[in-house]
């Protein structure tokens, strides 16, 4: 059996989980986790770099160890590159492991496997309107132009994304999600681990960097504290791939203070640390305003509930038992919708098939997010709504879905399946802090910009650190793609630097 068979199998395996714990050649409890998502996972097997091994100098050294980090490291390494991971976190994976939903791509074979007709410049146009024309076109040009070979070179390491569906915002199905419709985020840490791991690429967690070192303008290097020391770590290029501030919320609400007092969906250490470091090599920024709230929170535990789930057909319904929107527009849209019903909440309703569609619900039920009702009518009364209410609002939406003409709020989109398969469910849901589209300015190749519009000589960044990619409003999925494409991209630029 070949490499990606396995890799396919063990990533497989591990879908569920949304991150793993583990140390040096050992395994980690969950009472050591830092997040929820660890906490219900529980331990499993990941093995990290024991510090003593860490030398005194690489050609890359990446910070940080989500999607975006991780496809940096995998790139370079193939590039030829002696490259090293440092992870402030005690695990690694970053917001990437939280992340429920999939990755966008145009042109792709799975797409055309399955009939679905896209194309690059569709991608690009909706992807621009979304952002309220304000996305550097430059940067999401080359995301959606690489976006069909980012599909083609997971799917090369095992990690196949062939279940497509739709995402607010696109009129075409260019979501793509793993095979089983598990989340996106563990399956994708899980198989980039993998191949870290085959490519023996040492992985330091619980390295914070504190520091970039430079010579004549040139980023040569890190400080990093690491087992109780700080050490001096050369580096010929370094990739910053450490994620938003999300988590930042003296920094949230520095830029946007009406986000006071919302709950975040980003993991703890989604605190700016790339964006601090960076300023001080006189980096700069762009658009650190545009901070996305994600509509489908479950606020008790600050959990987001995948747009997939809408995507497959779900809908949404107020304290009233009645639709009150389109499910499917543009996040900023329904987020503000939801926020102008007086009680400032709503419940996401689905049916016994789209559970079964979307297996991802079922981490959102061992968190006790999910209600259930054998009948409409017993799901109405469970979620306190007036039962004649529900039953009548999902009676028209049954009609809406078989005719495809949704003549209340206009959807036309995730409207393959109707609502009819009992039992009945619905989770409680209020927007919540998502997703920091601003950051560190950066240009096609992934260095990173200072204010004058010039190079960083040796530095670079991708993922969520960054901004310019999504403009005024991500369409979901495109993280996902940000984080692969332009991890690929920093760490083929970077490798070449090194030579």
């Amino acid at each position: 059996m070949n490499k990606k068979f396995w890799f396919g199998l063990l990533a497989g395996l591990f879908a569920l989980f949304l991150v793993a714990c583990g140390s040096s050649k050992t395994t980690e409890e969950s009472k050591e986790a830092t997040t929820t998502e660890e906490v219900v996972s529980g331990a499993t097997e990941r093995e990290y770099t024991d510090p003593s091994e860490l030398k005194d100098s690489y050609d890359v050294v990446v910070v940080g160890s989500g999607g975006a980090g991780m496809a940096a490291a995998i790139s370079a390494k193939d590039a030829g590159a002696d490259v090293a991971i440092f992870e402030k976190m005690p695990v690694i994976g970053g917001n990437t492991s939280k992340s429920s939903g999939g990755m966008n791509a145009s042109e792709t074979k799975f797409q055309k496997e399955q009939s679905i007709e896209d194309s690059n410049d569709l991608f690009y146009e909706e992807t621009l309107k979304g952002g309220k024309g304000t996305n550097n076109p430059e940067l999401l040009r080359y995301m959606v132009d690489h976006s069909a070979d980012a599909i083609d070179w997971l799917d090369s390491m095992g990690i196949r994304l062939n279940k497509i569906t739709f995402s607010g915002g696109f009129s075409v199905a260019r979501i793509h999600r793993p095979e089983d419709g598990s989340a996106v985020g563990g399956y994708l840490v899980n198989g980039l681990y993998y191949n870290l791991k085959e490519r023996e690429v040492p992985i330091f967690v619980n390295a914070d960097v504190t520091d970039l070192t430079d010579k004549d303008g040139s980023v040569t290097g890190v400080k990093v504290k690491i087992g109780g020391k700080e050490k001096t770590i050369k580096a010929k290029s370094v990739v910053l791939a450490t994620g938003g501030f999300g988590s930042n919320m003296k920094m949230i609400t520095k830029f946007k203070p009406e986000l006071e007092g919302y709950v975040t969906t980003n993991h703890e250490g989604a605190t700016g640390d790339g964006i601090a470091l960076a300023e001080a090599e006189d980096a700069d920024t762009v658009q650190m305003d545009q901070i996305q709230i994600h509509p489908t929170v479950y606020q008790e535990t600050s959990y987001l509930v995948s747009e997939a789930v809408r995507g497959e057909g779900a809908i949404l319904v107020n304290s009233e038992g009645k639709r009150f929107y389109n499910e499917m527009e543009t996040r900023d849209n329904v987020s503000a919708a939801i926020n102008a019903l007086p009680e400032r909440s709503a419940y996401v309703v689905f049916d016994q098939a789209l559970r079964e569609r979307a297996t991802a619900i079922e981490q959102y039920d061992k968190l006790g997010m999910v209600v259930k009702g054998e009948t409409v009518a017993e799901l109405a009364k469970a979620i306190g709504v007036p039962e004649e209410n529900l039953v009548a609002t999902m009676e028209a939406w049954n009609k809406y879905a078989s005719e495809k003409n949704d003549t209340e709020f206009g959807r036309t989109t995730g409207m393959e399946h109707d609502l009819t398969k009992a039992p009945y469910y619905a989770i409680k849901i209020a927007p919540g802090i998502h997703h920091t589209m601003g950051g560190l300015k950066i240009n096609t190749k992934t260095e990173v910009l200072k204010k004058d519009g010039s190079v960083i000589p040796g530095l670079y960044a991708a993922g969520e650190v960054t901004g310019g990619v999504h403009g005024s409003n991500r369409i979901g999925g495109n993280a996902v793609a940000d984080i692969i494409i332009f991890g690929r991209q920093a760490g083929t630029q970077s490798a070449e630097y090194s030579k």
